[in-house]
């Protein structure tokens, strides 16, 4: 597998390709602070809206979009919460970023699915775990992490290009290179998958770094501290039945962004 499998900027040309859009095209209107540089968005800092601004230990916020994409990109799933029915509902799906949108799919008899194409609020959450933070009491355990919190609604996507590029995109995500390593989706297929995409228009990161936060007269006490880094690491692929050859090399040697 090529470096180039795993770029980020691979996938959106891919979709702005199948689209014959200029690059611009997936592109919502982004906010005051965001200027375009060279033929890009730069990432500079955003402020928040009241629903994304972080109110508990607000010097952990993050704001600024490549930070944002960032845990974006490397992080494999994320969890949705909307309300259905009058009762609250999250699930874990899978995401993918392309630019400042959030694609998702599944299938069109979801009720998360279902629900957000008919226009309703959803907030979508993002969690990587970096490590465990221990400390000498109790009250100061805690966990190094990255988070982004995103609020929004959701747009279905009845474009077939556009759906198609998402599903690339999608897998991409997961996989990097497996779209190209395997049998493209059925028109039956796509027609049985509902995409959805949302606008990056509000979030926000939250990030903790570092050992524990001990008081002064705690140090001295016969308490091991620290932190224990923690990380995703794959293991070797198992083959399906049927399957007597090795894992390509994109699967053999799978890593996460970072």
């Amino acid at each position: 597998m090529s470096s180039s499998d795993d770029d980020p900027a691979r996938t959106r040309d891919v979709i702005f390709r199948r689209l014959e859009l200029p690059r611009t095209s997936l592109k919502p209107a982004l906010p005051g602070p965001f200027r375009r540089r060279g033929g890009r968005y730069a990432a500079v800092m955003e402020s928040p809206t009241p629903r994304t601004e972080v109110r508990r230990l607000p010097e952990r916020a993050v704001y600024d979009r490549e930070t944002i994409n960032a845990i974006l990109d490397e992080a494999l799933m994320c969890h949705i919460g909307f309300v259905f029915e009058g009762s609250p509902v999250v699930i874990p799906t899978i995401h993918v970023r392309v630019d400042d949108t959030l694609y998702f799919h599944g299938s069109p008899a979801s009720r998360m699915l279902r629900s957000m194409k008919q226009g309703v609020e959803v907030s979508v959450a993002v969690t990587i775990l970096d490590g465990l933070v221990v400390a000498r009491t109790p009250f100061h355990q805690s966990l190094n992490y990255r988070s982004v919190v995103v609020f929004g609604e959701a747009r279905p996507v009845d474009d077939p290009d556009e759906k198609m590029a998402a599903l690339e995109a999608v897998t991409g995500h997961v996989t990097p290179g497996r779209w190209e390593d395997s049998r493209p989706p059925t028109d039956d297929e796509v027609r049985a998958t509902l995409v959805l995409a949302l606008p990056l228009d509000e979030a926000s990161a939250k990030v903790r770094t570092g050992p524990p936060v001990d008081e002064k007269e705690d140090l001295a006490l016969p308490y091991w501290a620290g932190v224990v880094p923690m990380s995703l690491v794959p293991n070797k692929p198992i083959p399906a039945e049927g399957v007597d050859w090795s894992a390509p090399d994109y699967l053999e040697d799978y890593r996460r962004p970072s």
